[in-house]
């Protein structure tokens, strides 16, 4: 890593004190300089060190960093900057940094959450559970004046470098930094504590069966089941209604998915129940509120033993808009206790202009069949032999409704998936026999003891829905495609499909998906981490298009 690298990666942050960051930017160029620094700045003064920070400790002996150099760096630290962080982020590749979760937050988002915090009430206890380079502790210090600052992190270097960034900011004595995992975390206090931070983000497949036994565990514990699919975050938010106490509050900001994926019920659960949720404040992709990854962002507020009539929704597209985490449209939570998915609600409720209506009140919307084993279902060598009457020409790639250019016209283009039916009594001798040897090599394949498969009415039964007059993607780096469906083609799990509730003609349905095409844009979906954007089939049915009049015509305003 170069100095000018990473002089790069924190020429923003700086800003006006630009000229302090030249002087001492190729000093810490390397992690151990970057050790050598936070040992400089006191480091061992917010201790005790852990076993892993005195061994990065003594790697480090042979770098030392100019006094002048570090007196510059505290001038930053003091002046609300956070430049050890951001040479980490620079030194460290977001790919690296993702293994434990770690993506730091923007200085105004959290200045944001501080300032919410201040608005209840004095905490005696200030708890980070994925403090990084203790951004928040070193916010909430200032804000907090008394109170005790607790950090914990599972990375050795971010834990010296939040050490280092508290004893420069002048909070020796009542800082504690703790290296290892949030949820073993079980300190109680007698006063207030105050929970703030950005949990990590680790997706469920980087999480061992342990820990997802735990999660499964301590929801049971708490009334509510557990999806092994959820991501790190979830977990932390168990772990803190596990160990906090009526009166403690909170903030956090996490993945916005919660909002809305099956696994996020719990969350969704929690917050209405044992977090005592106030607020949802979404944050859109446009507003960077991860730098490292294109993705939507929820702020949730809480007070642990509170039961809030309802929670405040609210969407902004800019972190110039974040002025407080208490505006925004109030949910009654009897009805949040219903609903599903969370997200739209964050969304103003807007009328419609005359002449147009949701789209759900022309089409219902409805996903594509889960296959539970593609290499199975979508014919190929292993199937030769099947009869016509069991293969159905269908949409297997978003590709080919992204290349089609509004009109899927052309079925050979497509590949067959196997839809066998339920009773297989239904086919004739000759088919029968045909497919009796391709189930044999379906068993083989393990076709039969997938998950999905083991919930069907009959295994062998994919149950395709009938083909789409339109058909759309739902999930990309771009808003979604839409094309009329002249193949007369079923679709799988990669697409939606739209099924007017009254007969639509021909050209009805190409001016429906001509106005699709150009006007629906990434912010009426969700955004992932990776920038995936994603729409549900009730987002989707809540998209403006025109009304019946205005397609029938074929002519928009």
């Amino acid at each position: 890593m170069s100095s000018t690298t990473v002089q790069n990666a924190v020429s923003q942050l700086c800003g006006r004190q630009q000229h302090l960051w030249n002087d001492f930017a190729s000093v810490l160029a390397t992690e151990k300089e970057l050790v050598a620094a936070a040992i400089g700045l006191g480091a061992e003064d917010i201790g005790p060190l852990s076993e892993r920070e005195i061994a990065l400790a003594k790697a480090a002996t042979d770098n030392s960093i100019p006094e002048q150099n570090l007196a510059r760096i505290k001038e930053l630290i003091r002046s609300g900057y956070d430049p050890l962080g951001e040479v980490f982020c620079a030194l460290r590749s977001s790919g690296e940094r993702r293994e434990n979760g770690a993506t730091y937050t923007p200085g105004a988002i959290v200045q944001t959450m501080v300032d919410w915090a201040a608005s209840v009430r004095e905490p005696s206890r200030i708890v980070d559970p994925g403090t990084g380079s203790a951004r928040f502790l070193l916010k909430a210090g200032t804000a907090f004046p008394m109170a005790e600052l607790v950090g914990i992190d599972v990375d050795p270097l971010a834990a010296l470098l939040a050490r280092a960034n508290l004893a420069a900011g002048g909070f020796i004595g009542r800082a504690r930094i703790l290296l290892g995992d949030y949820r073993h975390f079980a300190e109680r206090t007698d006063g207030s504590t105050l929970y703030i931070g950005n949990p990590p983000y680790v997706r469920h497949h980087r999480i061992s069966s342990k820990w997802k036994d735990w999660l499964f565990n301590e929801a049971g514990k708490l009334g509510v089941t557990a999806s092994k699919l959820a991501g790190l975050h979830v977990y932390f938010f168990v772990a803190t209604v596990r160990s906090a106490k009526p009166g403690d509050f909170g903030a956090f900001i996490t993945a916005a998915e919660w909002l809305d994926v099956n696994y996020g019920a719990l969350v969704r659960s929690l917050v209405l129940n044992e977090l005592g949720g106030r607020s949802v404040t979404v944050i859109e992709p446009t507003a960077q509120p991860f730098p490292d990854a294109a993705a939507t962002a929820a702020i949730t507020t809480f007070e642990i033993g509170a039961k809030p009539t309802s929670v405040v929704f609210r969407r902004v597209d800019s972190l110039r808009n974040l002025d407080g985490l208490a505006k925004g449209r109030k949910i009654h939570r009897d009805r949040l206790t219903v609903e599903p998915r969370w997200s739209y609600l964050t969304r103003s409720a807007e009328r419609p202009p005359e002449g147009y209506v949701e789209l759900g009140e022309l089409c219902r919307v409805h996903r594509g069949q889960v296959t539970g084993a593609n290499n199975v279902w979508i014919a190929g060598n292993h199937s030769a032999g099947l009869p016509a009457s069991v293969l159905y020409r269908t949409v297997t790639r978003a590709r080919e409704v992204l290349e089609a250019g509004g009109t899927l016209a052309d079925p050979s283009r497509l590949r067959f998936v196997i839809d066998l039916p339920p009773d297989l009594d239904a086919l004739d001798a000759t088919e029968r026999g045909a497919v009796n040897e391709f189930l044999k090599i379906a068993r083989e394949m393990g076709a039969d003891r997938g998950y999905v498969a083991s919930h069907r009415k009959a295994w062998w039964s994919v149950g395709l829905r009938a083909a789409a007059p339109i058909i759309s993607t739902y999930m990309a780096r771009r808003p979604p495609a839409f094309v009329v469906n002249k193949a007369d083609a079923r679709h799988i799990n990669i697409a939606h499909g739209l099924y007017p509730r009254d007969v639509l003609t021909e050209i009805a349905q190409r001016t429906l998906v001509d106005y699709l095409q150009v006007n629906i844009s990434q912010r009426s979906g969700r955004t992932y981490a990776g920038g995936l954007t994603k729409f549900e089939p009730r987002e989707m049915e809540r998209l403006i298009v025109p009304g019946p009049a205005m397609l029938a015509a074929g002519v928009l305003e």
